[in-house]
């Protein structure tokens, strides 16, 4: 409190002097008033240079403040010494160079507070202020022309300039008050409006000393309290802005600065709508003028400020690959139509391609990018005017149908399906963009679309593990929801806790009976749920992309179940399988390569399982990768041979030692004599290409000795035995090896 004292000296002075001219039978111009004026001067000049002292005058903003309120004291205090001792005070006068110091400083004050800001300042900020500065001065220009008529009317002489200079600095001060009020974005500290008010106070105080008659008390005092008032506003600024506690404010607000130039333009018309009555000074005039020129040209800024921010705004709900409208857009748009009808029937679908992630991983995210544009195009195509069609992201579809119930949204779905199904040409590969849709429907199920979104998205989760393409939200979906979040949480949990255990189906050599090879198939051995193929959680592990995590836990626990039948002196081949997203990993052959030599085994002991959709979706990255597994003696088999592309030309570039016919070709050749006829060109296909031929889903005994008579290498299925744990293979092996004894 107590460094506050100067500041509530300010106030009592200033309190006093107001009073003093309200105590009935004193004169205004008496000498108490007179020395009271005084004190009302003298003590903004304390609180201005203590506030000053604070930051050891290093302010210059202040320091320029407190010296121009110094020279309004000095100037005021020649003043009142001399009329008070009976002199009449000339003009101009030595008080006169106080007064115009005063504003000198003050202007360079405002320049210094502001300077350094104003490069930083946008054009239309500087335009706002220019036109609120021309504006005022303008009007204040009108009001003015009487004494700068009948001042510049007189022979040329000191007096004649010292009386022009007190207007047009008025005109001027007043201009970059109001010029500084409407610049937004300006720091000027605490109490900014302090400073400003104080300013046009004193300005206007002083136009209107200059336009009335003073001989009248009342006029005097309302006059001279007047500039008081203004100079305490000043003080009360540089005393609060040098504060250590004070924050440092921002400037003037976005409405503000919008309001002050419209009402200058609208002052600027009506004074040359007045000049075309009554006659005004030609610096009116012009002022006038280039205050409309001004605002013209901030119009137009103005004007490309809204397209711009409109193009922006477009570009906002636009996604930039498709240019279809985005998910910022789907929440802009489909809020307003389920609110603007509510109780119409409408559909949201959620649409997902189905492993587009292997389009990716395979020919490269540019292919990706323009698969996903013709599915853009292909999906509008198909979808009415009034549909809104937006990407969310990635390979995620939605389209909003208004005015659709149940049956209209599954025809669309079907449709949109339809029209994916056919094939797209990139790279000169035809590739099917299956895609899996998700159904809710509004207002039944909703109508809120965040919750159509969630609900969209359980029944596109439920269309995807079911492969039935579509699927409409049912309440059972929810638990479904819950239990896909539920699973994937356990699947990082079963990672990480080794929860992951392999079974091994052997391979049999159909001209030996030997098993010379098994293959590792992954099961998770859930904590409460039993033992899981991978049909209940493989999808889920691609989709939370644990791919990689996973594939580096098989590998490791097949490379150790091989070192243990290595060192029991039964040297097995391992085949493992491995994803096309494990297959992009330019370091994997280096990584499998370490892993087996960590093992102590040779390269020949590890055999990789590929799909042929992967060999035929990115050659050049196949053959490079798979050059380098085989160059480490590692070996390749295509798995579910037949199921992919009808192309061959892999089988000659690529470096394959083993084909492994898919179930579906051999489980119906006993009695299909054309499924035969393709099982046994297809081995023969293979032994030309010097290739091994594997044969699964053998489950009888007439398909085994079909193989054995076509000559088909080896097999694997039911009817030999299905996947065993380590632990139980070796006891059936065993068996198998004493049977022979017996046999």
């Amino acid at each position: 409190m107590s460094g506050a004292w100067p500041l509530w000296a300010l106030w009592v002075a200033l309190g006093i002097f107001i009073v003093g001219f309200l105590i009935p039978g004193r004169e205004s111009n008496s000498p108490v008033h007179g020395w009271l004026s005084l004190l009302c001067d003298w003590v903004p000049v304390a609180v201005c240079w203590v506030a000053a002292s604070r930051v050891r005058f290093r302010n210059v903003q202040v320091s320029l403040a407190a010296t121009a309120v110094t020279m309004f004291a000095l100037g005021d205090t020649y003043s009142v010494a001399v009329t008070t001792s009976g002199v009449e005070l000339p003009f101009p006068s030595t008080a006169d160079i106080g007064y115009l110091l005063f504003y000198v400083l003050m202007l360079a004050a405002l320049a210094a507070l502001v300077r350094r800001q104003l490069q930083g300042l946008p054009t239309s900020v500087l335009l706002d202020s220019a036109v609120g500065s021309l504006g005022a001065a303008a009007v204040l220009a009108v009001l003015l022309s009487p004494i700068l008529e009948s001042a510049i009317g007189d022979t040329p002489s000191i007096a004649t300039v010292v009386g022009v200079a007190y207007p047009l600095l008025d005109l001027v001060l007043v201009a970059a008050a109001v010029g500084v009020a409407v610049a937004p974005g300006l720091q000027l500290g605490r109490g900014w409006v302090l400073l400003i008010s104080g300013l046009l106070i004193f300005a206007t105080a002083d136009v209107a000393v200059a336009l009335t008659e003073t001989g009248n008390d009342t006029t005097s005092a309302a006059l001279a309290s007047g500039r008081a008032l203004g100079l305490a506003f000043v003080a009360t600024w540089v005393d609060g802005s040098m504060r250590s506690s004070a924050p440092v404010g921002p400037g003037p607000k976005g409405g503000w600065a919008l309001i002050v130039p419209a009402i200058a333009m609208a002052a600027a018309l009506g004074v040359l709508i007045m000049g075309t009555r009554v006659p005004l000074s030609a610096l009116a005039v012009s002022l006038a003028g280039v205050t409309l020129v001004a605002a013209a040209v901030r119009t137009q800024l103005a004007f490309r400020q809204l397209v711009k921010m409109a193009d922006l705004r477009r570009q906002a709900l636009t996604d930039d690959l498709t240019g279809l409208p985005n998910r910022r857009a789907l929440y802009a748009d489909v809020p307003e139509r389920l609110a603007a009808r509510p109780s119409r029937p409408s559909a949201l679908l959620l649409l997902d391609l189905d492993r587009f992630k292997e389009v990716n991983d395979s020919l490269g995210h540019d292919v990706g990018d323009r698969l996903l544009i013709q599915v853009g195009e292909r999906l509008a195509a198909h979808l009415r005017a009034g549909d809104l069609l937006a990407r969310l992201g990635g390979d995620e579809f939605a389209v909003f149908l208004d005015n659709a119930r149940r049956d209209q949204a599954v025809a669309v779905a079907v449709k949109l399906r339809a029209a994916l199904a056919e094939s797209f040409t990139l790279e000169g590969i035809a590739l099917q963009a299956d895609v899996s849709i998700g159904i809710a429907l509004s207002p039944d199920q909703g109508d809120d679309l965040k919750v159509l979104l969630r609900k969209a998205d359980m029944a596109m989760y439920k269309a995807k593990a079911a492969r039935s393409g579509h699927h409409v939200y049912m309440s059972i979906d929810n638990s479904h929801g819950d239990e896909r979040l539920r699973t994937l949480e356990e699947l990082r949990i079963a990672l990480r806790d080794d929860q992951l255990v392999l079974h091994y189906q052997p391979k049999i050599d159909l001209t030996t009976g030997a098993v010379t090879g098994v293959e590792a198939l992954v099961r998770w051995k859930h904590p409460t749920r039993g033992l899981l193929y991978p049909d209940a959680f493989l999808i889920l592990v691609e989709e939370a992309g644990l791919m990689h995590w996973m594939t580096e836990v098989v590998l490791e626990k097949a490379l150790d179940q091989a070192a243990t039948w290595n060192a029991a002196g039964q040297p097995m081949t391992v085949a493992v399988n491995l994803s096309a997203s494990s297959l992009v990993d330019a370091d994997l052959p280096q990584r499998i390569g370490a892993l087996i030599a960590a093992k102590g085994l040779p390269a020949s002991a590890l055999m990789l399982e590929i799909t042929e959709e992967f060999l035929m979706a990115d050659r050049e990255r196949a053959r490079a990768i798979l050059a380098e597994l085989s160059a480490g003696g590692i070996r390749l088999a295509v798995d579910d041979f037949g199921t992919g592309y009808s192309s061959l030309a892999y089988l000659r570039d690529l470096p394959i030692d083993e084909l492994k016919l898919d179930r579906s070709f051999v489980i119906p050749m006993t009695d299909d004599t054309r499924a035969a006829a393709l099982v046994s060109s297809t081995i023969h296909l293979a032994h030309s290409l010097g290739l091994r031929m594997v044969a699964e889903g053998v489950e009888d005994e007439e398909a085994y000795d079909a193989l054995v008579r076509q000559g088909c290498d080896h097999a694997q299925g039911f009817y030999l035995s299905k996947a065993l744990p380590a632990e139980v293979l070796d006891e059936w092996l065993e068996m198998r090896r004493l049977d022979a004894l017996v046999g």
